[in-house]
């Protein structure tokens, strides 16, 4: 399987997952308020730490996104291209949202798809604080009052990314997870629900990055960065299978089944799983 070598050291687990009880919420993004706000005030509300989301249909004005974009020096592997702001309206076709905590404060990382008022769909990773919800749309989140997202310097990457921490409670029904790079998606997915007793289980939200993609018919992406989001995930009877929306250096969108043990993670992946059983 293709990796990338990492600037820094390789941490000795390739995942870190703790297991808890999800809540489940659904609530509506409301006009006039930045995404992060209209994200995450109801999630503070029901006492959430953590969350996954997923929403859509909706539109954002002004809109404001990067695209996965190359290393910026030798201390990154990838990096993003220059923040745009197409003019108008953005339809949000789908877009998928981690919430946690960054430096004490309520943030999300949001990975999505859209079509611009040109009539362009692109796909990429979306700023929440210059984003302001135009027209409503509603939201589902699975969170987690006793898992906690939070920030955090990752000296493999040299990025601050989202790692969960917490207490874990055995044989409850949900999973926050974050997996590393150069992981296969699938098979670490795999390896944290076998960790948990998980036999059966509904990826929830979920989105991170992968060195470009693989699918099951045939076709790839070949760019080494991409931003993902899960549009269907699950394990079932232990094995992993994932349905997932990939926006390559272009923005290009792409979407399709991924190959198991062929789709390692990049930078990082943040995966919640919610037993079926």
């Amino acid at each position: 399987m293709r990796g990338l070598v990492q600037p820094g050291p390789v941490h000795p687990a390739r995942f870190d997952s703790f297991q808890g009880e999800p809540l489940a919420l659904n609530f509506t993004l409301a006009p006039g308020q930045s995404l992060n706000k209209a994200l995450t005030a109801p999630l503070i509300a029901a006492g959430m730490q953590s969350a996954t989301v997923s929403f859509g249909g909706g539109a954002l004005a002004p809109f404001h996104y990067v695209m996965p974009g190359p290393p910026d020096s030798a201390l990154h592997v990838a990096y993003f291209t220059a923040p745009r702001a197409p003019a108008g309206e953005t339809r949000v076709e789908a877009a998928n949202a981690t919430f946690g905590w960054d430096e004490g404060k309520p943030f999300v990382h949001i990975h999505g798809a859209w079509t611009e008022a040109n009539g362009i769909r692109h796909g990429g990773h979306m700023l929440p604080h210059d984003c302001i919800v135009a027209r409503e749309m509603p939201a589902q989140a699975c969170g987690f009052t006793a898992i906690r997202m939070a920030t955090a310097a990752d000296p493999e990457t040299n990025f601050t990314l989202f790692q969960p921490s917490g207490c874990s409670t055995a044989h409850a029904r949900g999973v926050v997870a974050r997996i590393r790079p150069n992981a296969d998606i699938s098979l670490a997915t795999e390896a944290i629900a076998q960790r948990h007793g998980l036999r059966n289980a509904a990826v929830r939200g979920s989105l991170g990055s992968l060195i470009g993609a693989r699918f099951t018919d045939g076709r790839t992406v070949t760019d080494d960065a991409t931003e993902v989001l899960v549009r269907r995930g699950a394990v079932r009877d232990g094995v992993a299978e994932f349905e997932m929306l990939v926006a390559d250096m272009q923005g290009n969108v792409h979407q399709g089944l991924l190959v198991r043990g062929d789709n390692p993670v990049l930078i990082t992946f943040d995966l919640v799983l919610e037993s079926l059983d």
